[in-house]
């Protein structure tokens, strides 16, 4: 089967890969001033712009292939690779915080400090910050237009940059300032901003493997089913036997069981459920919304 690039499909796909890059350059900027500043702070951002470009090249590849048309193995479509790509990226969220907690809590322990603030330093996280805020931005907007939970997480994973790599530029400063005044417990505020680091990387983690989990078991969001219950009780219906709601990335689908009022007509019912699908694209905008119309005394099981 040949696949149908889209405009959609492509402008997903490009801005997946610019974040592929930005992360690239990012992660090797960090980790080279790391080394020589030989802060933990940076070096954990640079730790942390490592699993962005992991995570960014994964959901590039989701990206290509959730946009594959169903087939005969996948009737719903291959959105769910987009979720797998998700759960995958908290994975290695949760690995980097166990890493930079652990390294962090050493220091602390042996009293070890060690960071060099420098002016090089100061301008790779703050440049960090610029480029982040650029990514998010966009990352966010897509992922909106087009409802794609793999660009949302990347767009959570930079979002989350901007937050640590202020907290790394406090605990820079901090230890700076402790350097030149003399108060050397300052020093160790650079492996407290890589400890703050790790809690903002736990609760990312949090947030987006809960929304991932739910999207997998095909948990609908609360409210949603009453909705879209009440968009279909139009005149003319007698009741709503049935409504399954399912998520496959970006596509939603939905299947009813209508039961018409007696005396509908083939014609009235056709177009009576036209206007049902119009209702509840209101509510799900692109859902792909299937009807079965039962006649008069069909079973009744909800409604």
């Amino acid at each position: 089967m040949t696949q149908i690039v889209t405009r959609d499909d492509r402008e997903k796909q490009f801005i997946a890969l610019a974040s592929v890059v930005a992360a690239a350059g990012l992660a090797g900027t960090k980790l080279c001033v790391g080394l020589v500043t030989d802060s933990l702070g940076i070096l954990s951002e640079a730790a942390h712009s490592g699993l962005d470009l992991v995570a960014a090249a994964t959901a590039w590849c989701a990206i290509r292939v959730s946009s594959r048309p169903a087939d005969l193995e996948h009737p719903y479509g291959h959105g769910k690779v987009e979720n797998l790509s998700a759960l995958f990226q908290v994975l290695l969220l949760l690995g980097t915080c166990v890493w930079i907690a652990a390294e962090a809590i050493e220091r602390l322990v042996q009293n070890r400090t060690g960071v060099e603030p420098s002016v090089w330093a100061f301008g790779v996280m703050a440049g960090s910050i610029v480029v982040d805020v650029v990514l998010a931005r966009k990352l966010y907007r897509v992922a909106r237009k087009h409802n794609s939970q793999s660009l949302e997480a990347g767009a959570l994973h930079f979002s989350s940059d901007i937050w640590s790599s202020g907290v790394v530029l406090i605990g820079l400063a901090l230890a700076w300032i402790g350097d030149r005044a003399g108060l050397f417990w300052l020093l160790h505020a650079d492996a407290v901003a890589a400890l703050s680091v790790s809690v903002i990387a736990v609760w990312l983690s949090c947030r987006l493997g809960r929304k991932t989990v739910a999207d997998l078991l095909d948990e609908v969001p609360p409210g949603i089913n009453d909705k879209i219950l009440k968009a279909m009780y139009l005149p003319g219906v007698r009741r709503v036997s049935r409504v399954r709601v399912r998520r496959s990335g970006p596509k939603i689908f939905i299947d009813a069981v209508l039961c018409m009022e007696a005396g509908a007509s083939l014609s009235q019912s056709h177009a009576l459920a036209d206007a049902i699908e119009q209702e509840v694209r209101q509510i799900l905008p692109g859902a792909d919304v299937i009807l079965h119309i039962e006649p008069n005394g069909g079973p009744r099981t909800q409604g």
